[in-house]
């Protein structure tokens, strides 16, 4: 077992917090951070910017100069070996002349897992795996489970008041949540490949789902729409040049809507699920085998109810707004559960103040958990 150095952990923390950076714009790669390290000091750094551009390992190394020749480097991912949207960052960590590589986790993704670490052994380089494994792992979840289980990571986000209301019993929700939490909500999209709502949401807001608080791309919009029949002029179906919009739906007729030529929007046919409507397990598989691999379920009640019924969530982020409504749209719908101890189970691992509003993230235990 490897007994790290204080300055091992120092330099991966480092390498954590410049990964982070990348939070809003590198899906569906992982956040990657690097520091290159000589005689105890940081002589380069770098973290991988943007999709389709130069990873951490690259960035870093060429901060360092010819400084790397003979340094170590830290990285919270195992380099990668193969050719995609750019060149092997193994290839030019043994060209720099790096001596000593430490990295948090390997890369389970099947074209690097262990590879990557195999060429830079196989170059004389002295590899350390599992430096902060466990913080490296939370970093990239959603990366982590697409490239072991080919499934996207679900967010199920909840904005609700103490009593578990989303909006009143006439339908009026605005604003439950106070403005920090709602630019917090775009920061969310911002995160996530994919935000998806129901129809009612669409009919009842004309929303846009776009990110507009705060900086980031826009995600996929994904809609749920079992017999296709958000109103044409939606703004969702007509705005192509702010992000894809994908509407699931399942017709009797197996009929495709009029709209669903319009420019970067997609209308596509799924089975359906006894006492919802869409089958969300053929949902999750296609938004998985099309580029999606984290997807944040903004609303509304039925579909979170869906979603944990058929055991596809695994994180909850709740704000919750300092208000009672009493009379209301419960946020989460009868889950068919009659003793306690067979309740949804959830792990919080994080508790602050946005605003005036309480935000609980946590993680879904499953059965075999």
């Amino acid at each position: 077992m490897t007994v790290w150095r204080e300055i091992d952990r120092e330099m991966m923390r480092k390498a954590l917090k410049l990964a982070i950076r990348g939070k809003a714009w590198v899906a569906p790669n992982p956040m990657v951070g690097s520091v290159v390290v000589k005689d105890s000091e940081i002589v380069g750094k770098g973290y991988h910017r943007r999709f389709g551009e130069a990873h951490a390992e690259v960035n870093a190394i060429k901060d360092a100069g010819d400084a790397a020749n003979g340094a170590d480097l830290y990285v919270n991912l195992e380099p990668c070996s193969h050719h995609g949207k750019t060149p092997p960052c193994a290839d030019l960590i043994v060209k720099s002349g790096i001596k000593n590589v430490y990295i948090a986790i390997t890369d389970p993704n099947p074209l690097v897992n262990g590879k990557g670490i195999k060429l830079l052994e196989d170059a004389g380089i002295h590899v350390y795996v599992g430096l902060m494994e466990k913080e490296a792992r939370e970093l990239n979840l959603p990366y982590l489970k697409k490239a072991e289980t080919g499934k996207a990571w679900v967010t199920l986000k909840i904005a609700q008041t103490v009593d578990g209301r989303i909006a009143s019993q006439t339908g009026h929700s605005r604003w439950i949540t106070s403005k920090p939490s709602r630019r917090y909500a775009h920061l969310m999209r911002a995160i996530h490949d994919g935000v998806l709502v129901g129809s009612g949401t669409v009919h009842a807001d004309d929303c846009m789902l776009t990110v507009r608080h705060v900086s980031g791309r826009n995600p996929i919009r994904i809609v749920l729409d079992t017999n296709f029949r958000i109103p044409p002029d939606s703004k969702i179906l007509n705005t192509p040049d702010e992000a894809a919009t994908w509407v699931f739906g399942s017709p009797e007729d197996g009929k495709l809507p009029e709209w669903s030529s319009n420019r970067n929007v997609r209308a596509i046919l799924v089975g359906r699920q006894k006492g919802f409507g869409v089958n969300l397990q053929e949902v999750i598989d296609y938004i998985s085998q099309n580029g999606i691999m984290s997807l944040m379920v903004e609303g509304g009640s039925k579909i979170w109810t869906a979603f944990l019924d058929a055991k596809l969530a695994d994180k909850v982020e709740v704000v919750i707004a300092p208000i009672i409504l009493g009379h209301g749209i419960d946020a989460i719908r009868d889950l068919g559960i009659l003793q306690v101890h067979d309740a949804v189970q959830l792990e919080p691992f994080r508790w602050r103040r946005i605003g005036t509003d309480l935000h609980i993230a946590a993680r879904v235990q499953r059965g075999d958990e």
